[in-house]
C-alpha cells in the first residue's frame, strides 16, 4: 500500500469514527431501577421507577410488571414522566411476598429500540 493510499485510509477512519462512536451511544438503556434490579424489597411498593440513559418517546415506551403465574401485576398506567423524559414508571397495586418479572420496552427520541426485563422480590 503506498503512503498516500495509508494516508487516506487513517483521515477517513478519523473522520467517521466519531460518528460510529455517537451511534453506539444513541441508545436508551436502562440505567437503574426502583426497586433494584434483583433486588428484594421488604414492602410493596406504590410504583416501579426506570431510568434510561437517553430521553424516551412516550408514545412508543412501555412497561409491564407480571407475578410467577404471568398475570399482570401493574395498574396498566405505564409512561414516561413529563418532567424527566428518562423515566419511565408504573403504578402497583399492593403486591404479595413473591418474585415479580419487570419488562420494557423502549424508543429513544432518536429512533432507537431497546427491551430488557429484570425480577424483583417482595419479601414475606
Amino acid at each position: 500500500m503506498t503512503d498516500m493510499k495509508r494516508t487516506l485510509l487513517l483521515l477517513s477512519t478519523l473522520l467517521f469514527l466519531p460518528a460510529f462512536i455517537a451511534a453506539a451511544d444513541a441508545h436508551a438503556f436502562l440505567d437503574y431501577a426502583l426497586p433494584a434490579v434483583g433486588s428484594s424489597v421488604r414492602a410493596s411498593p406504590a410504583q416501579l421507577k426506570l431510568w434510561f440513559t437517553q430521553r424516551l418517546e412516550p408514545a412508543f415506551s412501555t412497561v409491564q410488571v407480571v407475578d410467577r403465574a404471568g398475570k399482570r401485576a401493574d395498574k396498566g398506567d405505564g409512561q414516561v414522566d413529563r418532567a424527566d423524559a428518562t423515566l419511565l414508571r408504573v403504578s402497583l397495586p399492593p403486591l404479595a411476598p413473591g418474585r415479580y418479572r419487570v419488562m420494557w420496552r423502549v424508543l429513544s427520541v432518536d429512533t432507537h429500540v431497546t427491551e430488557g426485563d429484570f425480577t424483583f422480590d417482595v419479601a414475606p
